[in-house]
């Protein structure tokens, strides 16, 4: 895997003003903190974060922070601004050398199934797993094959096979699979009522609220 460096500095004052006023700036509050280190508040440009948020792939880092070591992490989490999506906050872990550590990979699907071919349509489940493993085997992405799935074949996280990998979801989970082509339902024509008026159909509408976080 691929390690990318970032550059940091470490934050003194991290009241709510003093951390509403670097966000203005461009700037992102986050923590770095690992076994072996005390967690040390830092900050780094937007422009420098969002390519490791905002990627497909998941990276080893080298953060370069000023009057410290350089540190080998990875992004543990981030939080979001629940309106414009933009990066308010995130954590870096440490690694230890020849210690595991358990992390999400993302999934991504190659092939062509021949079960689209019978008229079915791929439902993508799980978009990352859990995995644990060494620093060193970390990879960019779990590849999962979904060339031979026909119609009503799916794939587990049981059928993932990766040396120097365990994967720690429930063996069962489902992570695609390819189904029938969902038929809408023709609404049955509504009949004239002879002789007097018919009664309108009462509408019933449903509303769906996405709940977001608020910012901290």
């Amino acid at each position: 895997m691929e390690t990318k460096k970032l550059k940091a500095s470490e934050r003194k004052n991290f009241n709510k003003s003093e951390t509403r006023r670097i966000r203005n700036e461009g700037i992102v509050p986050g923590v770095f903190y690992s076994k072996n280190n005390q967690l040390i508040h830092i900050a780094v440009a937007d422009t420098a974060i969002n390519p490791f948020v905002f990627t497909s792939k998941t990276h080893l880092i080298s953060l370069e922070l000023e009057g410290h070591d350089e540190y080998e992490c990875i992004i543990k989490d981030v939080q979001f601004h629940p309106v414009t999506d933009k990066v308010i906050h995130f954590d870096l872990l440490g690694l230890t050398k020849g210690e595991k550590i358990k992390l999400e990979i993302p999934v991504q699907l190659v092939g062509s199934p021949a079960g689209v071919k019978e008229g079915g349509v791929i439902q993508h489940i799980m978009h990352k797993v859990e995995v644990e493993c060494l620093p060193r085997h970390i990879p960019e992405h779990i590849i999962v094959d979904i060339s031979g799935l026909n119609l009503n074949d799916s794939i587990h996280i049981s059928d993932l096979k990766y040396d120097d990998i365990e994967f720690t979801d429930p063996q069962d989970s489902l992570i695609v699979q390819v189904t029938h082509a969902k038929i809408k339902e023709e609404v049955a024509p509504v009949a004239e009522a002879v002789g007097e008026e018919a009664a309108e159909p009462e509408v019933i509408s449903k509303g769906k609220q996405e709940e977001k976080e608020e910012e901290k």
